[in-house]
């Protein structure tokens, strides 16, 4: 059978079956979506709670928070709906400390879904941890240690990447254009600079963007690499092809802006901000480098296999690409208007 030379159009029509999957999971990404819950000291022995549970489509998973039994609710909770989760916040009280006891989330196991934690004591102390189905509790430490922090703050990085598919399609998108590993690498190393750079400046205040707008301009980064792949392939010259890395670099200041909007939402611990911003980079970037491997094998191994397309599939990639990030674009653009 005919085996195409270059890979970038034998795989195409894998990469739309690929992308279609993508879009599916991303239509109903609260399911897998982690939980939130954050424990902040107001003053000695009052503490906020705030608890975030994601919706699988109008009802919330059935997931709950076990809090030490030295805690004691205050008055009445307030509770709201926001776009695929329902959050709930009240106030508690305690006469005696809270380190040293246990928190669980039960239900994590029917469900499979991650939670978040993040208790932040009226001292500047921190703790952070990820609950998971197969370890639903923490025993909170006497006093932090680095350790700790380090690994929360990775695995929080690499979850919201792996689980950033509209990171994940820019990437893919870039790849559809960059031919060469030394360009590849040379590209995606500019677009982790960059968005390096807004993450830490976002995240240590120096730089507040809304996030709304910031979600519309990183969908709209998707939609111009789309049109640049077909022009690409249409023979025709892209700022792209010419100009690799000042693109990656110019689109990847915006997604790092989307970075730091998770890192917003989770918070820094105070006495440990410089580690917990370097290993939320780190996580984000592991996650990047294991999809960029995953799909240079996968890739690896189409071109071993003897496949025909008929002419003109490889419009199906760039296509499913922009009707992509062009729903998510209007999506969020009326979401602030």
């Amino acid at each position: 059978m005919k085996i195409f030379v270059s890979y970038q159009f034998s795989i195409i029509p894998i990469i739309f079956f690929i992308l279609a999957v993508i879009f599916a999971i991303n239509t109903h990404a609260h399911e897998v979506r982690p939980g939130f819950l954050e424990i902040s000291e107001r003053e000695q022995g009052l503490f906020d709670v705030k608890w975030k549970v994601p919706k699988r489509g109008d009802a919330t998973l059935a997931i709950k928070p076990i809090l030490p039994d030295n805690l004691k609710k205050v008055g009445l909770s307030s509770s709201y709906s926001i776009p695929g989760a329902w959050v709930e916040q009240s106030t508690y009280e305690s006469d005696s400390p809270i380190l040293g006891k246990t928190i669980s989330i039960n239900g994590l196991n029917a469900v499979q879904t991650d939670v978040l934690l993040q208790i932040n004591m009226i001292d500047g102390t921190s703790y952070s941890a990820i609950l998971k189905p197969n370890s639903p509790s923490y025993d909170i430490p006497l006093e932090p240690t680095k350790y700790g922090v380090a690994l929360s703050y990775w695995e929080m990085g690499l979850i919201h990447i792996l689980e950033g598919f509209d990171h994940l399609l820019f990437l893919l998108a870039i790849m559809l254009i960059i031919t060469g590993l030394g360009n590849l690498l040379k590209t995606i190393t500019a677009f982790t600079v960059a968005h390096s750079i807004t993450l830490g400046l976002a995240a240590l205040g120096f730089v507040n963007v809304p996030v709304a707008p910031t979600e519309a301009v990183i969908s709209l980064s998707i939609v111009f690499l789309a049109v640049e792949v077909v022009r690409d392939k249409m023979g025709k010259k892209t700022i792209t092809r010419s100009y690799p890395w000042i693109v990656a670099f110019i689109f990847g200041l915006f997604h790092g802006l989307g970075f730091a909007n998770a890192l917003f939402e989770i918070g820094l611990p105070q006495n440990s901000i410089p580690l917990a911003l370097l290993m939320f980079n780190v996580g984000v970037e592991t996650g990047q480098i294991i999809f960029l491997l995953v799909v240079l094998i996968f890739l690896s191994i189409l071109r071993r296999v003897n496949i025909y397309w008929p002419k003109g599939t490889w419009r199906l990639a760039p296509y499913t690409i922009g009707g992509i990030a062009g729903f998510w674009t209007i999506q969020r653009i009326i979401s602030f208007l």
